[in-house]
């Protein structure tokens, strides 16, 4: 029996955010197809940690895996990430382990790439300008998947650390084609500016204004993924036709629906499914996604079919 191991460098060379936006588009909608198996995570907790374990399989396309995730905080005292984790693939037919994955690049791609399909859906097709609150992985990857399927040609990107800020900011702009990035200081000035916004903080508490949204807007909010964590407030939730990734995930643990008392939401599946509409009119509209295994499911296929054909990665037989 053979794996092949993927690095981080060998996923970001496998699969384009484009190609990962697809992959998304087919995974939603098997979900909201009642197509995806996917039991409740498992938690083991130890005396310095936890290790998530977080299956699902596509029953429509075969794809099938394992997340694994370890949540140790004391880790960074040791010269570990906080955070670890790795995806093991498996091949529905035989059960056999055909691949391990870096768990952290492959949710990075994958979370952007929904985001991406989000805009695609329900952001105005003339939207030209992004409000982005974050500088971190996540909020890299959300750009990048709006950028896959909008003309942006401005970023006001609001950020706590303004190093980090200026790193994104120069990352972004270096590349031909891309937007202007303009840092600013105030989160008001930045949404009423914007034509989406994109949330992708750790933050426990709302970081913009709702009120400051302008009709027609698409908002994405990925950072909060506990009850108790809200980066997006009750006014933005009240003003928008709410979008999630899993309706039973998200009311079970986004604290910007269950805080602000906000049951009635579309999966995006019913979007992709064509059982529900996408955007209409000037409404403002929210995505707000926790993350699922099923994602982790079809873009870990993606990736290993085309590490495949390329030749990436390292096989060992075991």
């Amino acid at each position: 029996m053979e794996i092949r191991i993927l690095s981080a460098a060998d996923i970001a060379r496998s699969l384009s955010m484009r190609e990962a936006i697809v992959l998304m588009r087919t995974a939603f909608g098997q979900l909201s197809a009642g197509q995806v198996t996917m039991p409740q995570r498992l938690r083991l907790d130890t005396r310095d940690g936890c290790t998530l374990l977080m299956p699902a399989y596509l029953r429509q396309t075969g794809d099938c895996c394992v997340k694994v995730v370890s949540v140790y905080g004391g880790n960074p005292a040791r010269g570990f990430p906080s955070v670890t984790g790795v995806v093991v693939v498996l091949d529905s037919k035989t059960g056999l382990p055909v691949a391990l994955l870096d768990a952290h690049r492959l949710t990075s791609l994958r979370s952007g790439a929904a985001g991406g399909l989000a805009a695609d859906l329900l952001a105005r097709r003339d939207a030209r300008t992004v409000a982005l609150f974050g500088a971190g992985e996540q909020a890299r990857a959300q750009l990048q998947g709006v950028l896959a399927v909008r003309g942006i040609e401005r970023v006001f990107l609001f950020s706590r650390t303004r190093g980090s800020a200026e790193r994104l900011a120069a990352e972004v702009t270096s590349r031909p084609g891309a937007p202007a990035v303009e840092l600013v200081d105030r989160p008001g000035e930045a949404v009423r500016r914007a034509d989406l916004v994109i949330a992708a903080t750790t933050s426990c508490t709302p970081v913009f204004d709702g009120a400051d949204l302008r009709p027609g807007t698409h908002v994405t909010g990925v950072g909060s993924y506990t009850p108790q964590m809200r980066e997006v407030d009750e006014a933005t939730v009240r003003r928008s036709r709410v979008v999630v990734d899993s309706r039973e995930a998200a009311l079970a643990e986004a604290g910007d629906l269950i805080q602000a008392g906000v049951t009635d939401v579309v999966e995006i599946g019913d979007i992709v499914n064509g059982k529900a509409p996408g955007r209409q009119g000037e409404e403002i509209t929210f995505f707000k996604s926790v993350g699922i295994a099923a994602q982790d499911a079809a873009a870990a296929r993606g990736v290993v079919e085309r590490a495949e054909q390329r030749g990436l990665g390292k096989c060992v037989a075991l």
